[in-house]
């Protein structure tokens, strides 16, 4: 078991090329204000993980675990690592993390994601991105790397079980009219109109096949920071600071699932299967096994909707809704705020930002703000179990973790 003592998150509407910083400067701003947020000292972290994915063709950076050294002279020593896997960056350095704390190795870890993408053209950034895809073999006539696998599979849910796009729609709308109340969503102040969440080619264009543009993620830059800690060690944190040990959220409950990177290989694998890709409802059964409790018992759920499809697909997945049937928990409101089990109450990717290897990271944070009642406007009441599903490529790692208070 391991405890989760606070983080920070940057204002995911920040563009950092725009304000003249770079990527060490925003990892050290955004470790500063994570210690002041926990009251830690840099001597008190033993270890320290890095989430991100594509350093090196955005910023011409690698290595980023040296940029710990660089925030205080007490991290110089300091035992780092770089965690990639696409979209689920975060999440597989918090695993990382979470090892080593359950092997006794150390006592408290700092997870931080963090990645820079307005820095380049929007092409070059869905050339950038498709990295994650199977270079070379998929997608190559595609102008847009990920808008067209996840186009795909709307078409393969059509061929499946039929889709409608008005619930695709409606999902973007609720997750954009979410991050209107988080105050560091990056579509906080952006202004939509009727046509907006409908198949207008004007206000909501095609951006490849089935996707439109407000079916897509966010191209974001942003960084979050989390700090674990030890049974003992988190016991010691609370007796310092005089507050109760059960006051401080634990993550209970993980799963860790890989796929073959190839789209087409997993579509293929499971076409008779009632779920489209098994990993995925694995890792989340997974995580909820580990964890000791069932569906009924989350309050609600930060996952990846990189597209409205994901999301369509992720409800199903987890158990939201049956195959086949994520329109249902779409038109019944069960995925609102004040919904049976709220889904993205941050905005999700699509309204609070995706900067791609700190979305893990950003989810588990608003988990934990969540459990602890100081997610502010976009609080969900009695929060007391929080589950997240993150995602890289096209499912090819999937990662869930249930955070409980």
């Amino acid at each position: 078991m391991t405890y989760i003592l606070g983080g920070w998150q940057s204002d995911f509407s920040d563009n950092w090329a725009r304000r003249g910083v770079d990527m060490a400067h925003v990892f050290s701003e955004t470790i500063e204000a994570g210690l002041d947020a926990t009251k830690l000292e840099p001597k008190d972290v033993d270890t320290g993980h890095v989430g991100n994915f594509v350093g090196e063709l955005f910023a011409g950076q690698g290595l980023l675990g040296g940029f710990f050294g660089l925030v205080h002279p007490d991290f110089d020593g300091l035992p780092t690592a770089r965690h990639e896997a696409a979209c689920a960056s975060g999440s597989v350095a918090i695993l990382a993390a979470t090892a080593e704390l359950e092997a006794g190795r150390y006592d408290l870890a700092c997870v931080l994601g963090v990645e820079q993408m307005r820095n380049v053209p929007g092409r070059q950034a869905a050339e950038n991105l498709g990295a994650a895809a199977w270079a070379g073999h998929e997608f190559a006539d595609a102008d847009y790397v990920w808008p067209r696998a996840f186009s795909d599979l709307t078409e393969e849910y059509d061929r499946r079980y039929g889709i409608d796009a008005r619930h695709l729609r409606r999902i973007a709308e609720i997750n954009f009219a979410n991050g209107k109340r988080n105050p560091n969503a990056q579509s906080r102040g952006w202004a939509f109109t009727p046509e907006s969440f409908t198949d207008d080619d004007v206000a909501n264009p095609v951006v490849e096949g089935r996707m439109r543009k407000m079916d897509c993620g966010q191209v974001t830059d942003g960084a979050s920071v989390i700090f674990l800690a030890s049974p003992e060690r988190a016991a010691q944190y609370a007796k310092e600071r005089g507050i109760a040990l059960d006051s401080l959220p634990r993550i209970t409950g993980w799963g860790h699932r890989s796929a073959p990177i190839s789209y087409r290989r997993k579509v293929e694998a499971s076409a008779d299967d009632a779920y489209v890709f098994p990993q995925v409802k694995r890792a989340a059964d997974e995580a909820r096994a580990r964890a000791g409790v069932t569906l009924d018992q989350v309050d609600l759920v930060e996952l990846h909707d990189c597209f409205t499809t994901t999301e369509y697909m992720a409800i199903e997945h987890l158990g939201i809704a049956a195959p086949g049937e994520a329109w249902k928990a779409i038109e019944d409101g069960s995925i609102e705020p004040g919904g049976r089990i709220p889904v993205n109450p941050s905005g999700g990717l699509i309204g609070c930002g995706h900067p791609v290897g700190a979305t893990g990271v950003r989810m588990t944070l608003d988990a934990f703000k969540q459990v602890t009642g100081t997610a502010g406007d976009y609080q969900v009441e009695g929060a007391r179990t929080v589950q997240t599903l993150n995602i890289g490529g096209s499912t090819t790692t999937t990662v869930s973790l249930v955070v409980q208070a």
